[in-house]
């Protein structure tokens, strides 16, 4: 059962006027959130605060959930069918919900890759970027227009009943 399909909630019906202008205003507040995503990775990538990896951010978060600010679950359609991988997001999801870390589901692993400078390498494997976390040392007070940003989008979301939100990244 769904949140749609509970008993006693009738689904709200869209009129024609509102349901073009918000999902106008959806997509360029999804956008918007979007590009303030990428603009804090590479920032946090800079800072050296950014974990990248399924196995290293389930790592860091069990030894230090404090310093996590922030987690993108990244998969595109074809890592949908990834049983491990959903397990794992699944488990990671429930630690940022007990541990308060917003949460942002990302498509576009491609555009992902290229923001964060990871192209293709010679026999190199690359790098695990279905789980991303961005992180805030105890030592400074790090404050990022890009995470302000996100969290923003998040927390709208929320509200909306979008429990983990989605930004679907656009190859440029």
């Amino acid at each position: 059962m769904t949140l749609e399909e509970t008993p006693g909630q009738e689904p709200m019906p869209e009129t024609s006027d509102s349901s073009s202008a918000g999902s106008a205003t959806g997509c360029s507040r999804t956008q918007s959130a979007g590009k303030a995503l990428q603009e804090l990775l590479v920032s946090s990538q800079r800072r050296g605060c950014l974990t990248a990896g399924v196995y290293e951010s389930a790592k860091l978060m069990n030894v230090d959930p404090d310093t996590v600010a922030f987690c993108v679950l990244a998969a595109d359609e074809e890592d949908e069918g990834d049983i491990a991988l959903q397990i794992h997001f699944t488990l990671i999801q429930a630690f940022c919900c007990d541990n308060d870390i917003n949460i942002l589901r990302v498509s576009g692993m491609e555009r992902l890759a290229a923001v964060l400078g990871e192209g293709p390498q010679d026999n190199a494997e690359p790098r695990d970027l279905h789980c991303i976390l961005v992180t805030n040392p105890h030592t400074g007070s790090w404050k990022s227009q890009g995470l302000a940003e996100v969290a923003t989008y998040c927390e709208e979301s929320r509200c909306n009943n979008q429990w983990v939100p989605y930004v679907a990244l656009q190859a440029r």
